[in-house]
């Protein structure tokens, strides 16, 4: 299955980010550089769909990316695309941790 969320990217004092997905409450990630933090939002979204699927929870539609509003200027909004029948998403690599 493909899925594409809209992301709200908060960036912290010490440069890293923080990662949600308005339309998924609790999914949350972080990345200590945007590169990495991409990275994270793509493994974070691809296991809570995981996770729905798994316990046959329904899965919400995901807002326009218009609708979603952010708070200031340390936050932007992006679309995250996986697709679940292709390879496996793996934990990034070189990451300390992440959150969801």
């Amino acid at each position: 299955m493909e899925y594409v969320y809209p992301a709200v990217f908060h960036t912290n004092k010490n440069g890293s980010f923080t990662i949600t997905f308005p339309d998924l409450p609790g999914c949350i990630s972080e990345g200590k550089s945007l590169p990495k933090a991409m990275q994270w939002a793509q493994w974070a979204l691809s296991e809570w769909m995981e996770y729905l699927t798994d316990k046959d929870m329904d899965i919400p539609a995901a807002s326009p990316i218009k609708n979603i509003e952010t708070n200031g200027d340390n936050e932007f909004t992006t679309l995250i695309y996986i697709n679940t029948s292709e390879a496996v998403l793996h934990e990034p690599s070189n990451l300390s941790h992440a959150i969801h």
